[in-house]
């Protein structure tokens, strides 16, 4: 008798505990409920009064659309800078009543600036309607912030900086075109707005899971962790979470544009929202290269192989003098002055100038310092002129996510050599019409190999992979980029009178 009074108490506790945790979880959820809504509500009075001039209405009464893209490098001249003012471009001339709002970090480039600059290094011309949002905490996604954990701290940081551009203006639709994707739930969720975004890469990738699963050194696996067991499943752990929570808040957007094959493959298997995401080719000024005559290189006095390429440690340009310096290294004198390798590419800051230092001592250790050139923040009519005097066209990131600049090089008329993998192997130095376009090479020695062989071609061979690869390249025109986002992104401008 005791022990059922006693479990019927058992009974009656457990069930009241039950009751209260259910009552707690529901208190706890009104309760973030609230909070939510009135952080939403603090957010749209403090940014109601921001920008005004982009709160009125066109000549025909239509409330105007604003357009909001991050990209806190905005002003760096690379391959990403190229999307976005294109995309820009489009925008503005498919929708004249929308209004692009730019979110930069470039404190010190006024936007006129930044619109020269545009159009010196991508022949873009923009309209001077467009709005700038300057942001003062962009060290906070600076990798050398975080010398460990840093694709973690640059997300938090991203979430910091994106607070911070949410606060100075809410658009009615927002996009992403640097790969913070922690930042779309920020503003789809607190501001309210329809977000999209164009990957060019993924933040995290199931080839860099695989480094450190393997335990390979590269230069965002350190050697002291490679060499770990201990450290290297510490660190698989750590990338996998991250990997999880980088799908939960990439799957937040609304459109969702890669920019290849590769990119796809990585954004499905990590966002796991293949219904909603698509490739759009990144834009390439394909037309104004194609207007160097392929001709004009016979008369060239050096053989040169060019580099077109952003100064960062991903892109390997040691690899490049390394691979160069192998190439000369059992040439004569005399044969060896003919050749140069041209570096060219800019540096957005001091990490990337002090990149270059090194790679100029990295030739003197090969002795091809002579023979080495370095071309930083060249205008247009520069970078035209060095790819007019180059026979190779050499880009040697592993698993570049696409390469405008191999498309570029293919289109000038020069024979790419690219790394046998990402975007390059997947989608631009492939066969077109059953003909090769270009070569592709993996390590120093194939690099060197291949540089040998393409110099060796006869003329009629040359001309024959110039001319296959410049037709192949059409289709990542800028005519074609323009349609094909303007078509991904509709649904995100799908407002009243807007999409008319």
């Amino acid at each position: 008798m005791a022990l059922n009074e006693f479990m019927q108490d058992y009974v009656n506790i457990v069930s009241k505990m039950a009751w209260l945790l259910v009552l707690s979880g529901v208190f706890f959820i009104i309760l973030f409920s609230l909070m939510f809504f009135l952080l939403k509500l603090w957010i749209h009075q403090v940014t109601k009064n921001c920008l005004p001039e982009l709160r009125k209405t066109d000549d025909k009464g239509r409330k105007l659309v604003t357009v909001g893209f991050f990209h806190p490098y905005c002003n760096a001249g690379g391959g990403g800078e190229r999307v976005l003012w294109s995309a820009i471009k489009a925008v503005v001339k498919r929708y004249p009543h929308v209004r692009c709002v730019v979110y930069t970090g470039d404190t010190d480039a006024e936007p006129s600036e930044i619109l020269n600059k545009a159009n010196q290094r991508f022949n873009i011309n923009l309209p001077k309607e467009i709005t700038f949002v300057y942001l003062k905490k962009r060290e906070m996604v600076e990798a050398n912030r975080y010398p460990y954990f840093t694709l973690l701290g640059q997300s938090l940081g991203s979430v910091v900086l994106g607070w911070e551009a949410m606060l100075s203006f809410v658009p009615d639709v927002y996009i992403d075109t640097m790969g913070y994707a922690f930042t779309l739930p920020l503003f789809r969720f607190l501001g309210g707005c329809r977000v999209g975004c164009y990957v060019h890469y993924p933040t995290i990738s199931t080839d860099m899971l695989e480094k450190v699963t393997q335990r390979k050194e590269s230069y965002n696996n350190a050697g002291f962790i490679s060499k770990s067991m201990v450290l290297s499943h510490t660190k698989l752990l750590y990338y996998k979470l991250f990997a999880y929570l980088y799908g939960i808040a990439g799957k937040r957007s609304d459109v969702i544009m890669v920019n290849s094959t590769w990119t796809y493959n990585h954004i499905k298997y990590l966002w796991q929202a293949d219904y909603k995401t698509g490739i759009v080719y990144p834009p390439c000024d394909v037309s104004e290269f194609l207007t160097i005559s392929p001709q004009a290189k016979s008369s060239a006095s050096c053989l040169n192989i060019i580099s077109v390429g952003q100064f960062r440690p991903e892109k390997d340009h040691p690899l490049q003098i390394r691979s160069f310096g192998k190439f000369v290294q059992n040439l004569s004198s005399n044969d060896r002055n003919q050749y140069k390798l041209l570096l060219v590419g800019s540096c957005r800051n001091q990490d990337d100038s002090d990149r270059v230092q090194n790679l100029k001592e990295l030739a003197e250790e090969m002795g091809v310092q002579d023979n080495v050139e370095f071309h930083l923040n060249v205008s247009f009519t520069e970078l035209k002129r060095l790819l007019s005097t180059a026979t190779i066209g050499l880009h040697s990131m592993w698993n570049e996510h696409f390469g405008i600049g191999v498309v570029e090089c293919m289109a000038a008329a020069t024979i790419v050599l690219a790394h046998d993998s990402g975007g390059p192997k997947l989608d631009i130095v492939t066969k077109y019409a059953d003909k090769i376009t270009g070569f592709l090479a993996d390590d120093e020695q194939s690099f060197a190999d291949r540089m040998k062989e393409i110099f060796k071609l006869s003329d009629k061979d040359k001309n024959e992979i110039i001319q296959n690869a410049r037709i192949s390249v059409l289709r990542f025109s800028d005519e074609e980029f323009e349609k094909n986002f303007i078509d991904s992104i509709e649904p995100l401008l799908n407002f009243e009178g807007v999409s008319e």
